[in-house]
């Protein structure tokens, strides 16, 4: 792999078929390409890391743009009034080639109260040729006379299956493949980002030492917490034993690792083992794809003792933890105290 090539812009989407997880946007866009008549301005909404800038450029290369007619202009540097004027000076002249110039303004919700004044103008009335795209990651801080003017549409953040299959397809058109549970750790870091996801997938494959990705060297080279200590944190859960998933919880602070993301892992095996206890056949090949042998075995035995203090109480008590961590100092006390009040009751 050529470490210096981006993986993310080496496998960037180019047609509307390689965009994941967007199948209602993209059949609008496919339908006003399709019947010769777009709208004259749209915003798209999402996440970072989700594909609008992506999606705007597919847009522009599907409605037949020319590389000389498409302007891509980044307002979060570029959001002056002035910056503005030179684009509606830019939208008077005709495209170079084909029958449209397309506009890609990217965090558009950047620009200045002036600058959006200015762009106002422009998108009452814009001439026929010319085509708007305003990417943004926060569409309530856009006026609501910018939103009157365009079509809104929110791309939704990947899920992790998403992300894991452009992960493996990304990997094993690099010439790698992956060990069990490793493409689905990726893209559980990566948190509904494909370009998190394809950069992590970048870091990890310039550290591994093979062409099979591991589930432990990804922990390893991202820093993600290993496995079994979240599994001694789930057995202090089941067992009612505070100690042993304080113990662990020292663990895991000590080895420097990102304690929300931990939070996070943690919270996925707590499902899991729950599923394994509640659930079907079924619910066990899915977890089958998710996590390495190993780990399911444990997370089956897990879910095999009686009684078991891991309810969906203590799961509640995860999720509230996990979410109190961003606003405090000491990032690991709301687990802590989760620990603590389940295994107390």
């Amino acid at each position: 792999m050529n470490d210096n090539v981006a993986l993310y812009s080496k496998y960037r989407p180019e047609s509307f078929k390689e965009v994941v997880g967007q199948s209602n946007v993209v059949s609008a866009l496919q339908k006003a390409v399709r019947e010769k008549n777009p709208a004259h301005a749209y915003i798209f909404s999402g996440t970072r890391g989700v594909g609008k800038t992506t999606l705007a450029r597919i847009f522009a290369k599907e409605l037949g743009v020319s590389s000389k007619d498409i302007y891509e202009l980044d307002a979060a540097s570029n959001n002056s009034v002035e910056d503005i004027r030179d684009l509606r000076e830019s939208v008077a002249t005709l495209p170079f080639e084909g029958g449209y110039k397309v506009y890609i303004l990217d965090e558009a919700h950047m620009l200045s109260k002036s600058a959006f004044n200015a762009l106002l103008k422009t998108l009452e009335e814009p001439p026929s040729y010319c085509v708007f795209v305003l990417a943004t990651t926060e569409p309530e801080k856009l006026p609501a006379t910018i939103h009157s003017r365009a079509q809104v549409y929110s791309l939704k953040s990947p899920s992790r299956a998403d992300v894991a299959k452009v992960v493996k397809s990304i990997a094993e058109r690099e010439g790698y493949k992956f060990g069990d549970g490793a493409d689905d750790l990726i893209a559980t870091i990566a948190n509904g980002s494909f370009r998190d996801g394809i950069s992590i997938l970048q870091k990890v494959l310039a550290g591994v030492k093979s062409k099979t990705v591991l589930i432990d060297e990804v922990e390893s080279i991202t820093g993600a917490p290993r496995g079994a200590i979240l599994n001694d944190i789930l057995s202090g859960f089941v067992n009612n034993s505070t100690k042993q998933a304080l113990d662990a919880v020292s663990t895991l602070v000590e080895s420097g690792v990102d304690t929300i993301l931990a939070t996070e892992l943690l919270l996925d095996r707590a499902r899991a083992v729950l599923i394994l206890k509640h659930g079907g056949s079924r619910a066990e090949q899915d977890l089958a794809l998710q996590f390495g042998k190993d780990d399911l075995v444990e997370l089956k035995t897990l879910a095999d003792i009686q009684p078991s203090h891991l309810t969906s109480n203590a799961v509640l008590e995860l999720l509230s933890a996990r979410d109190s961590m961003r606003s405090v100092s000491i990032k690991h006390l709301p687990l802590e105290l989760a620990i603590i009040r389940v295994t107390a009751e």
